[in-house]
């Protein structure tokens, strides 16, 4: 690749070249062992005679900064002593974000590659082990050879149309939810598809009512638009309709699976969400993350199959199905606000990837997605199974489960002498990663721990909870 160097003038040639080369060793730019263009490049680059960047090259070689290899180039050398981190290169700036930024703090801690704890019970991924990789390479060959046979071209912002078909027969089929697939409109993960509806429905200053606990990526992405973002209290059949705030524009609910609790929300409570939205022409956005992997009771309606006001949308990912890097999600608008979704698509990122979207509709409608779903529901059904089984043994005299009845992780609450902190902490201590409850609610916290068997089989799931009772006896034997 070519080097950025600029000439100001025609005095000094290699004085100036000599010199920006310099700085950019120092401060990093160029790193150690990295390959510079031959002096005859650079010369025409510069449109410079080859022997001013050869004099220039061999003073760096002389001073120790460059060598050569025969027959491979110059390289910048490695271990020069002096030569500052990338992080001693940061400029004094007066350039400043909105306030809104400084107080933001996201705080859901999704699992991390660089901490790599030897049993992982930390919510929000699911097992690729389980996923049938050879299947998906077929489909990103098929998506190759599609792509090839085309003209470069930006995509539609909506998505590519064999996925949108995809998805609407899926949702069809396996959720009650009704649409076509002009209806449907493809993202980058749950978390786009929440950022596109609360851009199009709000503005700075409107009220949005989310559930507490929650999702506070949901609550961070509300508050960084500009609204006043409501807490409002969950129980055992889901959000308190009655404790919603009546301003409010937009309301943010988890019914199959509530985050992160776990219980759904009972049918009344969905008629009566529907009917207080209708009276005020709120948005609701129903997020049904994970419930695909339902396990136990009858599957209720979802608001979107129930909705006749046309107030609901309706948002799905494959992150919890497939694996988390796929980055592909969905959302089902209100019909009225359908064109507005894909203006606001185009213009956040115009379209998403379209190798990946021709991929997963031709996993989809081939039959490897359903498949992958039966194989793995029987997975985590089993994992659910002994997480509650220790749950009920030994851990039992410290926690007590809520039982979920879909999802890929459950919440239990605490009734140990020692903090939840303290018991996070010296998990991590002993490499077995835990998520606590308290960070997920707005108001007053109830101390928890959050057990996802999403990532660990049955064995490592036992051996990690094995751990975890003899920290808690541990802990419990030092109050």
């Amino acid at each position: 690749m070519e080097i950025h160097l600029a000439l100001h003038d025609r005095h000094d040639l290699a004085g100036q070249i000599y010199r920006q080369l310099l700085a950019g060793i120092l401060d990093g730019r160029l790193s150690a062992g990295e390959r510079l263009p031959s002096t005859r490049d650079l010369a025409i680059q510069l449109d410079v005679s080859r022997k001013t960047t050869l004099e220039v090259f061999e003073r760096l070689i002389g001073e120790g900064y460059l060598l050569t290899r025969p027959g491979a180039g110059t390289y910048v050398v490695e271990g020069l002593l002096g030569s500052p981190s990338s992080t001693a290169r940061l400029r004094t700036t007066r350039a400043a974000p909105a306030a809104v930024w400084k107080q933001l703090s996201l705080v859901l801690d999704a699992p991390q590659k660089t901490f790599k704890p030897t049993f992982d019970l930390r919510g929000g991924v699911t097992d690729k082990r389980l996923f049938p990789f050879d299947a998906w390479r077929r489909c990103i060959n098929h998506a190759l050879r599609m792509q090839a046979r085309e003209l470069g071209a930006y995509g539609p912002p909506e998505g590519e149309q064999a996925l949108r078909l995809a998805v609407s027969r899926y949702l069809a089929f396996s959720r009650a939810v009704t649409c076509n697939w002009q209806d449907v409109i493809v993202t980058q993960g749950a978390q786009q598809a929440i950022d596109l509806t609360a851009r199009v429905v709000l503005q700075a200053g409107d009220v949005v009512a989310v559930e507490d606990p929650g999702y506070p990526p949901a609550r961070a992405c509300f508050t960084a638009l500009g609204a006043k973002v409501v807490p409002v209290a969950v129980d055992a059949q889901g959000l308190i309709v009655d404790q919603l705030p009546k301003q409010a524009r937009l309301v943010y609910v988890t019914p199959s699976h509530q985050f992160p609790l776990g219980m759904p929300m009972s049918l009344e409570r969905r008629i009566a969400l529907l009917a207080w939205a209708r009276e005020r022409d709120a948005v609701i956005i129903e997020d049904d993350y994970d419930g695909e992997f339902r396990f136990d009771g009858r599957p209720l309606d979802s608001l979107k199959s129930l909705d006749q006001a046309g107030l609901v949308a309706y948002i799905g990912t494959f992150s919890k199905t497939i694996f988390p890097e796929l980055r592909i999600g969905y959302v089902v608008p209100p019909l009225s606000l359908l064109s507005s979704f894909a203006k606001a698509k185009a213009i956040n990122d115009l379209h998403s990837c379209t190798l990946t979207q021709t991929a997963l509709a031709r996993f989809m409608l081939d039959g490897y997605f359903a498949k992958h779903l039966r194989r793995a529901h029987r997975h985590y059904a089993a994992r659910r199974q002994s997480v509650l089984a220790h749950l009920s043994g030994e851990l039992g005299q410290w926690f007590e489960p809520i039982i979920p009845a879909a999802g890929i992780h459950l919440v239990a609450r605490m009734n140990a002498s020692v903090t939840e902190a303290r018991v996070v902490e010296v998990a991590a201590d002993a490499s077995l990663g835990l998520f606590g409850l308290s960070a997920l609610y707005v108001g007053a916290p109830q101390p928890g721990l959050l057990f996802g068997y999403g990532r660990s089989d049955v064995s490592e799931i036992d051996a990690a909870l094995k751990v975890l009772g003899g920290l808690m006896r541990k802990m419990a034997g030092e109050v």
